[in-house]
């Protein structure tokens, strides 16, 4: 179980690498959740003191339910967590660490930067960038920026998803977890009935997992599985989506724990999970939609098919970022099942009317690709070992 204690972190050991990871909350949960993971496993994998310093509590208890949104200081799972409650707080103890992290260029406190460029050793200094597929994002990554002021120099971390970059998050243990859960007819029918409320689905039954931003192309998805010839199974994390399935089923709301059902489509509501609970739906579902970046990782470590609903941004800037996840993902796969991915992802997006039937007609080769993919973008190395492998190879 998490541990959460106010009072101050030991002194670390002499040969214990500390870790200050600066974290502001724009939007939504992918901010916090990135930096959550990777403090975890920072922590717990690499033996690093780390201090997560946060701005926005209650957000970030939302994926973390044993954090306190009212202390300025705690600690859980080894961890302290810190309220990073004005531009100007660097801290309460303005000790600096061996290594710091700006978490997506969220702009360190002065007084912390001068703490910084006074320590008798540098610290080695990252600003961890936003997951791209983009590929200029390997030519950027790791690339120094000396500080205009003091003798400080910042290096881009780039996460990404292919060779020369950071890769992304992935625990040890993941994989084990993951074949544990799907080897095991009492683990998944434990799940179905603690989470669900039911027994799993007959073997006929197609499980969907829909976790979404607001998406006008949702209506028509529950039009077409609504008259689909096989039963859809929806699992829906209650959010941002929920009100367009309480009026699609009629229904004042759709929080957490109620269900629905119109035509082959039965839909059942969730409630918010700590974020370690997450990757069990993903393993529980044939298909996952997922958005952001956190849930984009998780999806596809899950070896399932999924469809990503990324950052909407003007003008349509988010869908060349979309294509290029594609061409990494969809390479291997045959020319029609590609251009039918590329054509449901698009519309999903925000450019045209998402063909469901078109889409999962190619099923098994998104299954196929799945499983293949997980184990290339493994190759990359997980973000954590290499941002770990980096940083000690500064403090020679």
């Amino acid at each position: 179980m998490p541990s959460t204690t106010t009072d101050h972190p030991a002194p670390p050991a002499a040969d214990t690498l500390s870790c200050d990871l600066f974290c502001a909350v724009i939007d939504n949960f992918g901010d916090v959740g990135v930096c959550w993971r990777l403090a975890r496993q920072l922590a717990s994998e690499y033996g690093w003191q780390v201090r997560l310093l946060v701005d926005d509590l209650h957000t970030f208890a939302r994926l973390c339910p044993s954090l306190d949104a009212t202390l300025t200081r705690q600690r859980i799972d080894g961890i302290v967590i810190e309220h990073w409650h004005e531009p100007a707080h660097a801290g309460d103890a303005l000790a600096v660490a061996d290594i710091v992290i700006e978490a997506f260029a969220c702009e360190l406190p002065q007084a912390y930067v001068a703490a910084m460029a006074r320590r008798q050793r540098s610290p080695v200094w990252l600003n961890l960038e936003y997951l791209s597929a983009e590929d200029w994002v390997a030519e950027y990554h790791l690339k120094p920026s000396p500080h205009m002021r003091y003798p400080l120099t910042k290096t881009f971390f780039f996460p990404g998803l292919g060779p020369g970059t950071g890769g992304v998050i992935k625990e040890r243990s993941l994989d084990d977890a993951r074949t544990a859960f799907e080897s095991s007819p009492s683990l998944r029918d434990a799940w179905w009935r603690q989470t669900i409320g039911a027994a799993q689905p007959a073997p006929d039954a197609t499980v969907i997992s829909l976790f979404c931003y607001e998406n006008p192309a949702v209506d028509s998805l529950l039009e077409q599985w609504r008259d689909a010839a096989e039963p859809i199974v929806l699992l829906v994390p209650e959010g941002r989506v929920s009100g367009a399935l309480a009026r699609f089923f009629g229904l004042p709301s759709f929080g957490a724990g109620e269900h629905a059902e119109r035509g082959a489509l039965r839909a059942h509501s969730l409630a918010f999970r700590p974020q370690p609970e997450f990757d069990a739906l993903l393993w529980a579902s044939h298909l996952n939609f997922v958005r952001g970046e956190d849930s984009f990782v998780r999806a596809q470590w899950a070896r399932r098919p999924f469809v990503w609903h990324i950052y909407p941004q003007a003008d349509a800037a988010h869908l060349p970022k979309l294509d290029a996840a594609l061409a990494h993902y969809a390479r291997e796969m045959a020319p029609a099942a590609r251009a039918a991915l590329g054509r449901f992802s698009h519309a999903w997006n925000g450019a045209g009317t998402p063909d469901w039937a078109e889409f999962w007609r190619h099923r098994h080769a998104y299954e196929t690709r799945a499983a293949s993919w997980a184990i290339e973008l493994a190759a990359v190395g997980d973000l954590a070992a290499n941002l770990a492998e980096f940083a000690k190879s500064q403090l020679k």
